[in-house]
């Protein structure tokens, strides 16, 4: 890959996770301080985030695989996505601003999973060189959030207004990205143009282990996008999003340690320790405190960077290695539908619901809170270690996985 390239992809990356981490970690402190929401209200509207990663890969299949240009989707998803942030600024319904935060996740949704697939298509070596790109998404996320803390607006309508001119930024520097043509035949059949070729890698026992776990270990980490928020606010915690820009620190480290990982510990043994890290966080997050125990809260904090790179990144690659060529950009829709869409689906209308049986006359019970994920992560590893076992580091064929009937 030229320098060129690298720079433009690395500042996609930085443009995409900028304009997501100005509001989705914050998202529940406003509905909660400013539109009065409800526990279940909240998790409605991270839900709809879900809703729309559900529908991600059908559009990639259909769009960006087929018929245009990947760098030009994204841009006329930016476009959109910017327009509708202008309206959704303006809604004081928390029942309301559902449908508006509907909208706007189903112009960003495929924005995630497309800039993986620009990235992962101009690279020779993915393993070597994807975790370089991608630690730009974690730098912009650090800024953001830091951003949003030192003005102290977590809890104001800002975070969307700041979303909304990056996003109108980004849907204009897409066009000048590199060009990445449709790599299939218009000429599909409908389950080809749906990406169904994507879902025969489920006939690989191994992936189909994985593409579970994704889809149960994101009921957790709705927990903690939906939750972490607010909970450390009401323990007593200062500057929380500067303080939980931290764990994006933390995430920063170990995604340039993911190429030395995969060497030496193998792709089932990366899932493995993201897994632990899961369920350690949620015991600290569930017994810490903002007084003698605020050092268990930063902790949980840092580890972040385990739970995320050593499950959803190794996720990533690990899917591109097993997809081939050909289905590259619907694999990826795939796993994006098997995390953001299903798991985190179900873990952000738990997390509401969780949260409202837990609060009484105003005061959540947050121990009892996050003792629900560190359940279900502890789940999770269990049946990971018992049933994974891909340990290979080499691509398999194409057509062992994706010929034949499904």
């Amino acid at each position: 890959m030229n320098l060129k390239t690298r720079i433009q992809l690395s500042v996609m990356m930085f443009l995409l996770f900028s304009v997501w981490g100005a509001w989705y970690g914050q998202m529940s402190k406003y509905l909660f301080t400013q539109l009065h929401a409800t526990g279940d209200q909240v998790g409605n509207a991270y839900t709809a985030f879900s809703l729309a990663m559900l529908v991600a890969p059908f559009f990639i299949g259909l769009i960006a695989d087929r018929y245009f240009a990947a760098q030009k989707v994204l841009g006329v998803l930016n476009l959109a996505g910017a327009a509708i942030l202008f309206f959704l600024i303006r809604e004081k319904d928390p029942d309301q601003f559902f449908w508006q935060i509907l909208a706007y996740c189903l112009t960003f949704a495929p924005a995630m999973s497309l800039t993986t697939s620009i990235a992962m298509q101009h690279m020779k070596n993915p393993e070597k060189e994807f975790p370089g790109i991608r630690v730009l998404g974690t730098v912009a996320w650090i800024v953001i959030t830091n951003i949003v803390g030192y003005f102290k607006v977590g809890d104001q309508v800002t975070i969307f207004q700041i979303a909304m001119y990056i996003a109108l930024f980004f849907g204009l520097f897409s066009f000048t990205l590199p060009n990445t043509p449709p790599k299939a035949s218009a000429n599909a059949s409908i389950g080809q143009i749906l990406g169904v070729d994507a879902f025969k890698l489920l006939k690989d026992r191994s992936f189909a282990i994985f593409f579970l776990s994704s889809v149960l270990i994101c009921i957790p980490l709705s927990f903690y996008y939906a939750m972490a928020n607010p909970a450390l606010t009401d323990s007593g915690m200062t500057n929380v999003e500067n303080k939980m820009s931290l764990g994006q620190a933390s995430e920063f480290f170990f995604m340039l340690l993911i190429p030395v990982a995969f060497m030496r510990l193998g792709v089932k043994y990366m899932l493995v320790v993201g897994l632990v890290a899961w369920i350690a966080r949620f015991l600290l997050f569930g017994y810490g405190d903002a007084g003698s125990g605020e050092w268990m809260f930063y902790i949980a904090i840092v580890l972040h960077g385990v739970c995320y790179d050593f499950f959803f990144v190794t996720g990533q690659i690990y899917t591109d290695n097993k997809a081939g060529e050909r289905i590259k950009s619907s694999a990826q829709g795939l796993i994006t539908l098997a995390t953001y869409g299903i798991g985190m689906g179900i873990g952000s209308k738990l997390a509401g619901i969780v949260a409202d049986i837990y609060t009484v006359n105003g005061k959540v019970d947050w121990t009892s809170v996050w003792l629900v994920p560190a359940g279900i992560a502890a789940v999770v590893l269990v049946l990971f270690v018992l049933m994974f076992n891909d340990r290979k580091k080499t691509v398999p064929a194409e057509d062992e996985l994706v010929t034949g009937p499904l």
